[in-house]
């Protein structure tokens, strides 16, 4: 069934009218439509319409790559320059923009049916099925052809339903319109048109009731989507407060997926942590550490021109950098976009190249939570000195120095043990060191022997003795026997960097460490002491799995594909540069190949003609001698009424019965399928021998 006329025109011009392209929409309607007025048509055969088809799929890939890497919206520009805004939705973006482009991707292909001799898009072309059988010659239906104006109409239809809502009704009743344009035709001649028209009525009640009831839904179901969001994606660094894994039996389960890239730049040292979060408050009831109010307050870091560099220390400048990627896991509820707190080294002091929505927040005890795409990559200047936690004031002074009563006989009892009552605060430091490096060791098993009883705490239970544990073990320990000997501590959490990898470092999940931070009151910093035994590394590398390697290689893949997912990644250039010679080749097929095609068609055309069963006739050359005598043969004229009109001339009167015989021996040799045998070519050679003699001596 043929496609009513200007419906697909007016199908394009809606669906250009929708998206904000109407003149792109007419101009491809009227291109269309007007292969009906244009009567030149092109000789297609079915490998330039698979061409053309493949031409098309690499458009509409190209369209979806490049929306991909520069999380464009698509509409008016989809190579403009991306936006940090949208880098969260790239996804949605990609899929709405190629669906509504989709007219223009494949409107060469729809061009190539309507100007082509056949009117028909074989199905070999866009089948690979269908052009497996063709070849193998199995069946007849493989050589069909179907008309593709009707899905190409279905297809504009669909792709004009990806717009800006305006709270309208426009397309419902557009498409409800250009729908009964296109059924009109198709309707069944059983029925009379108040039926039909019935029908069509109905349907139209019931399609807007739903779309109603789908908005509506979509609309209760906005908060519980916001919900479900918060729940999936729970950060597993919380600024506020980290519950420890102290006084649980069982072994710790530590997994080894890379979380965290990372690459030192122009030949600065790697550093030996990266820090999420600090904490100044043990609640020794629920073995958690909590950051107090100043968990809470976060405030906006300062910026550059260009929204990507960001300031943490005003006035540090570091030489050092590390090039970091990771991962956002949490999720803002406000901004509807992956939220997380960064993993930064020690004595950070600025960020470069951080792609967020709005500016990274930074609270007073060290963390900073920045919102943007689940996938960040960044630089950051980082050395010795100051770092941008808040010092031990008089105000948080209580916090940095305060200890749980409950924990004081057992911290009391092991500061006896060291023996260094008025030592200054360098001997302190050392003796902690060394306390707990000679008589500790590392485990993640906590067994039931180790379980604290009813009136002994998981800690004390640690310091006294089992002196077994994992990092919680060693860095609350630390912390409270610190402030116990008068030293400001905090409790910080975040990973080791240890593992090479390539030019880089990866930390993995199980590469998580607690440890603390103990104030200098001489230099007026924070500084790291870690008293976890340096083993805990050597015994997690030994707990390594032998198939590691699957794991990593599907961490690499996932990264990559974060990258191009968020935008992380410089492939929008070389997909463009890439797709530059895929569409040369295409169109060089298309055009240049079928030239050759009907060049080759062409000689073997004639090669065939050649050898056609009597066409070596000696009857043709008596056929030029006759018509040179001025009775040429008309054209589609039979030979035999030629030979009769020629024969009318007197001087031929005694030729007219070899030539007869000649004639009869030709069709003979034309067309009998047993055509002459060897006696009866040599006869017809004779008789058109002596023919010509006798009309050579006329």
């Amino acid at each position: 069934m043929k496609i009513p006329p200007f419906l697909l025109l007016a199908t394009l011009a809606f669906w250009g009218w929708q998206s904000g392209l109407l003149w792109v929409g007419v101009a491809l309607g009227v291109a269309l439509e007007s292969s009906r007025f244009i009567k030149a048509r092109f000789d297609l055969a079915d490998e330039d319409f698979r061409r053309i088809w493949n031409l098309c799929i690499v458009l509409t890939l190209a369209v979806a790559a490049i929306v991909f890497t520069t999380n464009d919206e698509g509409g008016g520009g989809i190579l403009s320059n991306p936006t940090v805004s949208n880098a969260s939705n790239a996804t949605v973006h990609t899929a709405t923009t190629l669906l509504r482009w989709l007219p223009m991707t494949l409107f060469l292909f729809v061009a190539a049916q309507k100007f082509s001799e056949r009117g028909l898009i074989p199905l070999s072309a866009i089948s690979l099925v269908f052009k497996i059988r063709k070849r193998r010659g199995a069946d007849s239906v493989w050589d069909r052809a179907v008309d593709v104006s009707y899905p190409y109409f279905i297809v504009c239809l669909f792709a004009a339903g990806f717009h800006a809502n305006q709270e309208t009704h426009t397309y419902f009743w557009g498409g409800f319109i250009l729908l009964a344009w296109a059924l009109w035709p198709a309707r069944s001649r059983r029925f009379g048109i108040f039926i039909w028209l019935a029908a069509l009525v109905l349907a139209v009640t019931l399609g807007y009731t739903g779309a109603r009831g789908i908005g509506l839904l979509a609309q209760a179901s906005q908060s519980f989507n916001v919900q479900f969001m918060q729940w999936m994606l729970r950060p597993k660094t919380d600024a506020r407060q980290s519950i420890t894994s102290m006084g649980r039996i069982g072994r710790l389960k530590l997994s080894p997926r890379i979380v965290i890239r990372l690459e030192p730049q122009n030949g600065s040292p790697a550093p030996t942590y990266l820090r999420e979060a600090t904490y100044r408050s043990y609640q020794s009831r629920d073995q958690a550490w909590q950051a107090g109010s100043a968990g809470n307050e976060f405030t906006e870091v300062s910026g550059e021109t260009g929204g990507l560099n960001w300031i943490l220390l005003p006035g540090v400048t570091n030489q050092s950098a590390a090039r970091i990627a990771c991962y956002l896991n949490g999720w803002s509820a406000d901004l509807k976009v992956p939220e997380g707190l960064l993993p930064l080294p020690t004595g950070c002091s600025r960020l470069e190249k951080l792609p967020v929505v709005t500016p990274p927040k930074m609270n007073r005890t060290g963390a900073v939570l920045a919102s943007g795409p689940g996938l960040v990559i960044f630089n950051a200047r980082f050395g010795s000195g100051a770092t941008f936690d808040s010092p031990p004031d008089a105000v948080t002074n209580l916090l940095d120095s305060s200890v749980p009563t409950n924990e004081l006989p057992a911290l009391d009892q092991v500061i006896s043990e060291m023996k260094i009552s008025g030592a200054d605060e360098e001997r302190k430091l050392q003796a902690v060191q060394s306390f707990f490096a000679n008589k500790f060791t590392y485990s993640i098993w906590q067994g039931r022997d180790k379980l604290a009883t009813t009136n002994e705490t998981a800690l004390a239970k640690f310091l006294l003795s089992s002196r077994s544990g994992h990092c919680e073990y060693f860095a609350t320990a630390t912390v409270l026997l610190l402030r116990e000997l008068h030293i400001p501590a905090r409790y910080a959490v975040g990973y080791a960097v240890h593992e090479t990898s390539g030019k880089g470092y990866v930390v993995r999940e199980r590469d998580a460490h607690a440890w603390c931070l103990a104030w200098d009151s001489r230099e007026k910093i924070w500084k790291d002491f870690d008293t976890t035994p340096g083993s805990w590394i050597a015994a997690e590398e030994q707990r390594a799995s032998a198939w590691q390697w699957l794991s990593d290689g599907w961490s690499w893949l996932r990264f990559q594909i974060a990258k191009f997912r968020w935008g992380q990644t410089n492939l929008r250039q070389y997909i463009l540069w890439g797709l530059v010679p895929v569409i040369a080749v295409l169109l060089f097929q298309i055009i240049f190949r079928r030239r050759k095609r009907k060049a080759t068609a062409s000689d073997k055309d004639s090669a065939e003609k050649i050898f056609w069963p009597g066409l070596d006739s000696e009857f043709y050359q008596l056929e030029t001698k006759l018509a040179a005598r001025g009775v040429p043969r008309q054209t589609g004229e039979p030979l035999a009424d030629w030979l009769e009109r020629t024969l009318a001339e007197p001087a031929l009167a005694d030729l007219c019965a070899p030539l007869r015989e000649i004639l009869r021996l030709h069709y003979q040799h034309r067309f009998d399928p047993h055509g002459l045998d060897e006696a009866g070519r040599k006869r017809l050679a004779e008789k058109v021998r002596d023919c010509l003699e006798q009309l050579a001596r006329l």
